[in-house]
């Protein structure tokens, strides 16, 4: 089953995609109604409409139910900490992002005007479907996989010598997500997922890996999450990226570069970066008088 967050016009809602025919049926249910449902049973849970529409005439959303949260997980993958010499941290290392930071798997990226050295990274997305309570095996409360872009500022902190993730993960309209949430029975995944994933900018391949080569497995990430902020239907979980990025490189990104992430059986994210806006003086320094961004 393959569900899409989308909207027609003014109204935004839930939709049931059919890949075969690149056709949507709206979802009249409420999200937590049908979420935290088996596959089969969910389907039967949709309250589907019975007319039809084409995903071209929709905009395609982030994933994510209105109100739910968005966590994220650094430092999941060996390669991409051995090529910047690091090792393996000792638990995983965590951090939220609002709901503002999100675009869809069209949109236009930001590149805010804090930042020279904006990066991008592929992931896994995890989408919680029921909270997870004390079932042995955490993934089993998971409605599905999607793809997360997760563009980084990695000059974020730099000035004041420290790191600054908010700058560097939360900024407005940079992390793209989606196409759409692919439930694990489609995908043929139990526990921890083994799926491809590839990014490429201008066309040019510049991250492959494996999602089965997480240093902290999936159901690791979520009970560690939910051990200290209860994990609800609905919330987002960016799993980790791998080596490749341009932090290990020095190629970030520039103005209008096209970005391709895909992970396969789930979709593309296809997104352009913008053209940075200029941020007025009083704005763009520091506390102690330093440009933020050089």
């Amino acid at each position: 089953m393959r569900v899409a967050r989308v909207a027609v016009g003014r109204e935004s809602f839930w939709a049931l995609l059919d890949a075969e025919t690149a056709s949507l049926r709206r979802i009249n249910a409420p999200f937590a109604s049908w979420a935290g449902l088996v596959p089969a049973t969910a389907r039967e849970a949709l309250e589907l409409s019975v007319e039809c529409m084409a995903l071209s005439a929709a905009r395609l959303l982030p994933p994510l139910e209105p109100g739910s949260r968005v966590f994220g997980v650094g430092l999941n993958y060996l390669t991409h900490l051995k090529r910047l010499g690091s090792e393996a941290p000792a638990h995983p290392l965590a951090y939220m992002k609002p709901e503002s930071a999100l675009i869809g798997a069209n949109d236009e990226i930001n590149y805010p005007p804090l930042t020279r050295q904006l990066d991008y990274e592929v992931e896994l997305v995890a989408v919680v479907g029921r909270p997870l309570l004390d079932e042995p095996r955490a993934s089993d409360c998971l409605l599905g996989y999607t793809v997360g872009n997760d563009i980084s500022a990695r000059d974020a902190g730099k000035q004041i010598g420290r790191l600054d993730l908010l700058t560097q993960k939360a900024m407005d309209r940079t992390t793209p997500v989606g196409p759409w949430i692919v439930t694990a029975d489609e995908l043929g995944v139990v526990g921890q997922p083994g799926l491809t994933m590839q990014l490429c900018v201008n066309q040019e391949l510049r991250q492959q890996d494996n999602t089965r080569q997480m240093i902290f497995a999936l159901d690791e990430l979520l009970n560690y999450l939910d051990a200290r902020i209860s994990l609800r239907p609905g919330d987002l979980v960016f799993t980790g990226s791998s080596h490749g990025v341009g932090l290990e490189t020095g190629r970030f990104l520039q103005p209008g570069d096209c970005i391709e992430a895909e992970i396969k059986g789930i979709g593309q994210l296809r997104n352009q970066v913008a053209t940075p806006r200029q941020l007025s003086p009083a704005r763009a320094v520091g506390r102690l008088g330093q440009p933020l961004a050089e």
